[in-house]
């Protein structure tokens, strides 16, 4: 069965003009070049020292790229993108009265030509994204979605990221589809390729089962009466935790609550 949600915390930044792939490419981890009809990409908008500020999916409707951001974070990106543009014959926008941004998971969508829409690139189990001038008829809540994406082990961005701290590989961007290894510099290139090539993460974003009270955001998670990270988003008995790799075979607390770590399929533990 086909469920379809729409996501009121995202909106939708739009980038026209003959230099928006050559603009976007030399600032986000991923290759801008791939983005057609019909097939997005998920990437990241970095520091210059290679930390998230904010990641998000584009899209094209055949004249513009659509960035589907979190709405909290459209501003901050207009202004950044910005501030780059320089010379860039590009047109920047926020478009987020124009469309509503919806997922769908777990069948095969029949939409309208009038509904652009591309499968999730970082997983095939994640669904599609969708962006529509017009609301659909929606089956699913926002907190079904998020049960789907955390059972997934998805990151939800400041939810389960943080600004100016957290480390892509950290997040799972490469397994995810995240970071484009070929296609030339971006800011924050440098690092992201570093921590790849030299294997120096020490902790990850990690899928957890809670037994106990949901932990709030930030909770720290202790093991064996050490530090060992904290806790990010969660819904019932599913959460996302930051750990240290070599913390996951240890008893896990965070407040009230046991963390049981659980790795999923798609998850390498170090590049």
């Amino acid at each position: 069965m086909l469920h379809l949600a729409h996501l009121p915390d995202r909106g939708v930044l739009a980038i026209a003009g003959r230099d928006q792939v050559a603009f976007l490419q030399g600032l986000v981890s991923n290759d801008v070049a791939e983005v057609a009809p019909g097939r997005a990409v998920w990437a990241a908008l970095l520091t210059a020292q290679g930390k998230w500020l904010a990641d998000f999916f584009i899209l094209t409707d055949g004249v513009r790229l659509l960035v589907d951001c979190e709405r909290a974070h459209a501003a901050m990106l207009m202004t950044r993108l910005l501030r780059y543009r320089l010379r860039a014959e590009v047109e920047i926008a926020d478009a987020s009265a124009e469309f509503l941004v919806y997922a769908a998971w777990g069948g095969q969508p029949d939409f309208t030509t009038e509904v652009i829409s591309a499968p999730d690139p970082r997983l095939a189990e994640a669904g599609w994204r969708l962006l529509s001038r017009a609301p659909l008829a929606a089956n699913a809540s926002f907190e079904d979605w998020d049960l789907h994406r955390l059972a997934l082990g998805l990151p939800d961005g400041s939810r389960d990221l943080e600004s100016e701290r957290t480390l892509l590989l950290e997040a799972g961007f490469d397994e995810l589809a995240g970071v484009s290894w070929s296609k030339g510099c971006y800011m924050g290139q440098e690092l992201t390729a570093r921590t790849r090539y030299r294997g120096l993460i020490k902790r990850r974003l990690v899928p957890v089962i809670v037994s106990g009270p949901l932990p709030l955001p930030a909770t720290p998670v202790e093991g064996d009466g050490a530090a060992r990270g904290s806790m990010r988003s969660g819904r019932r008995a599913l959460g996302l935790a930051s750990l240290r790799i070599d913390s996951l075979g240890e008893r896990l607390t965070c407040g009230e609550a046991v963390l049981t770590p659980r790795v999923p399929a798609w998850m390498r533990l170090r590049p």
